[in-house]
């Protein structure tokens, strides 16, 4: 199963606001880290929307880049190997 990146953006946008080119950016790369399957290695668990959604409401703020950066290091601390899902440049 795929994450669906038009359903994962707008589900980005009604829960942390921010403009679609910033939801749309990390859309695409929650759904180049499923496809990855890095994060299903680690944790055994699959990456779905809700699984992305869950964790960047456990970031201290921020906007969907924000959020899904605390969360990309946060795995890097813990598991290696995440830095290039990182997102470092988008247009708000």
């Amino acid at each position: 199963m795929s994450i669906d990146r038009d359903r994962l953006e707008r589900r980005l946008r009604e829960e942390f606001g921010g403009s679609s080119g910033a939801a749309r950016v990390v859309a695409r790369q929650a759904a180049d880290l499923r496809d990855s399957g890095r994060y299903e290695t680690d944790t055994g668990i699959d990456l779905t929307t809700e699984i992305v959604l869950e964790e960047l409401a456990d970031a201290p703020d921020g906007g969907p880049p924000e959020r899904w950066n605390w969360w990309i290091g946060s795995l890097e601390i813990a598991f290696g190997g995440y830095e290039g899902f990182g997102i470092r440049r988008y247009r708000k």
